[in-house]
């Protein structure tokens, strides 16, 4: 899985099509509607089925999906029932797993809906509590592989609706048809720590690095060297944060 990814999703462009403006505007505003509504659900430790109730009007009411025909609840994999299905154009896009409110998402969670992605080979996952929504990509291959693209946290205090709203969009019907998440996801993976972790370590950067480090200092280093110092002195410690 990478690391964590869900700093900033895409910028957003002053030029950005009018669809996206008012798919964000919307869902900035909304977000506003649901903070007391999952106060008062979180305060009373509600149970999952209560938790579903919300997390139905986010997708239909903040998110644009038709509740009839793009929201299927209750949704059968090889004998068992994930708790949505995302459609478009008839097709499913995305799992859905919701938790009680107070849960704490974990790996536990993840699994139960990685498993339902790979028997219906879907590619987007989410996890959700209706406060905290995370939206993992699924990689194919053997093994199969998780990314978690974007986390937000609709009750934190840390961060202002506006952010809140620039994250969760991406899940809105409108993005979702123009594909924004999968870009997201291609930015988060492309500046991944392993990702830039690798980069730094391959051989091409590590012999450039140990030239200019000559040219730098008059010290010569061989570039294996090098690089088993910037793991251990400058790679590790970074992480170890």
């Amino acid at each position: 899985m990478l690391g964590d990814m869900t700093e900033s999703p895409a910028p957003v462009k002053s030029s950005e099509p009018k669809w996206a403006s008012v798919a964000r505007e919307g869902v900035r505003a909304g977000l506003r509607r649901y903070v007391k509504p999952l106060q008062d659900l979180k305060a009373r430790d509600a149970n999952e089925g209560d938790t579903r109730l919300v997390v139905t009007d986010i997708l239909c009411d903040l998110l644009g999906y038709d509740k009839y025909t793009e929201v299927s609840t209750e949704y059968m994999v090889r004998g068992e029932f994930a708790d949505y299905a995302l459609r478009l154009a008839g097709q499913v896009i995305a799992m859905i797993e919701v938790k009680r409110i107070a849960t704490v998402l974990s790996a536990k969670h993840l699994r139960q809906i990685e498993m339902y992605g790979v028997n219906e080979g879907v590619e987007w996952l989410i996890l959700t509590s209706g406060a905290v929504w995370q939206v993992y990509r699924l990689i194919p291959g053997m093994p199969v592989s998780v990314d978690l693209v974007m986390e937000v946290d609709l009750l934190a205090d840390g961060e202002t609706s506006t952010k809140k709203g620039d994250k969760l969009v991406h899940l809105h019907k409108a993005f979702m048809q123009h594909a924004t998440l999968e870009e997201v996801w291609k930015a988060a993976a492309a500046t991944a720590p392993q990702k830039l972790t690798e980069i730094l370590l391959s051989d091409k950067v590590l012999g450039e690095a140990a030239k200019e480090l000559w040219h730098q200092t008059g010290h010569r280093m061989d570039a294996a060297d090098l690089g088993r110092v910037i793991r251990d002195s400058v790679i590790r410690p970074e992480l170890a944060r």
